[in-house]
């Protein structure tokens, strides 16, 4: 008999509810990963749990790595068992439960959560094909303090992913100043000149770990040239190639990017050449076991 998705843990227990003074669910406080398994393992676990653990530090989350082992490794063991070859799992750490306000509690004790959803095969038609994207109207706020983090308050995003329904795949966040950052739920790269580009998150944005991958794990093993820097949109628009990517669906080639903003007239930017991105592709799919 088929697993019946999504199949959740919380703190080790299935199908456990979280309570409602859970600062997770009252504040937005606390950190979560989205990984992509494969083929019995979660092949970037070291960039996630790296993640995972700073952020938790950043937060004063006082993370047990024991337990958050045990309760992944039971997970992972069931989906082994069922002979699951392709899955996304989703860890949520909170602060727990506490009293009403924001004074942190006397006594932390953490909830953690495991969460496992269907996963689509690397080779979608996204992947394939690439992808149309929206330049949103929402613009990011900067937040230093709380930048490269993926923290449980993301309404900006949900906002941004509230401008359109199904017609882009994806949607391109700039900040207050004009800079891109990301998009909603991906990180973006542009090639000029053989030479990849990214943003700079130190002010916001999530720091993803398929960004992660390509910067230090893809460049130095391919020997490119990676540079971390403020991106507008006349630098994309003079791009060679640009894409998006993320932890689960890995890469996607930008064909087209469409900006409604304040405009009669839609403007857009096409892109035919992806040489370079299908290249960095067919390295993702190996480390993802496809």
């Amino acid at each position: 008999m088929p697993i019946k998705f999504p199949l959740i843990s919380v703190n080790g227990v299935l199908d456990a509810a979280i309570s409602p003074l859970d600062r997770g669910f009252a504040y937005g406080d606390g950190v979560f990963e989205t990984c992509r398994y494969s083929q019995g393992v979660i092949p970037l676990w070291d960039f996630h749990r790296e993640r995972l653990l700073h952020s938790a530090e950043r937060l004063k989350i006082p993370l047990d790595e024991r337990l958050l082992n045990q309760y992944l490794n039971s997970m992972l063991a069931y989906l082994g068992d069922e002979n699951v070859a392709q899955a996304v799992v989703k860890i949520t750490l909170t602060r727990g439960v506490g009293g009403r306000g924001y004074r942190l509690p006397d006594q932390v004790t953490p909830t953690y959560c495991v969460g496992i959803f269907p996963c689509d095969h690397l080779q979608t038609l996204q992947y394939r094909d690439g992808v149309v994207v929206r330049i949103c109207d929402l613009r990011l706020s900067q937040a230093p303090v709380l930048a490269g983090m993926k923290h449980l308050n993301r309404l900006e995003h949900i906002l941004a992913r509230a401008e359109w329904i199904d017609e882009f795949a994806e949607g391109l966040l700039l900040d207050v100043q004009g800079r891109v950052i990301e998009a909603t739920v991906s990180n973006l790269f542009a090639v000029k000149d053989n030479q990849l580009f990214t943003p700079d998150l130190s002010g916001a944005g999530v720091a993803g770990i398929m960004r992660k991958t390509i910067i230090n794990k893809l460049v130095p093993e391919l020997g490119l040239v990676c540079h971390i820097v403020d991106l507008d949109l006349d630098f994309l628009r003079a791009a060679d190639e640009i894409f998006l990517c993320n932890s689960v669906y890995g890469i996607w080639p930008i064909n087209m990017l469409v900006d409604n903003r304040q405009t009669a007239n839609t403007s857009q930017h096409s892109y035919s050449n992806h040489v370079f991105t299908h290249t960095l592709q067919e390295h993702i799919a190996q480390l993802f076991r496809e």
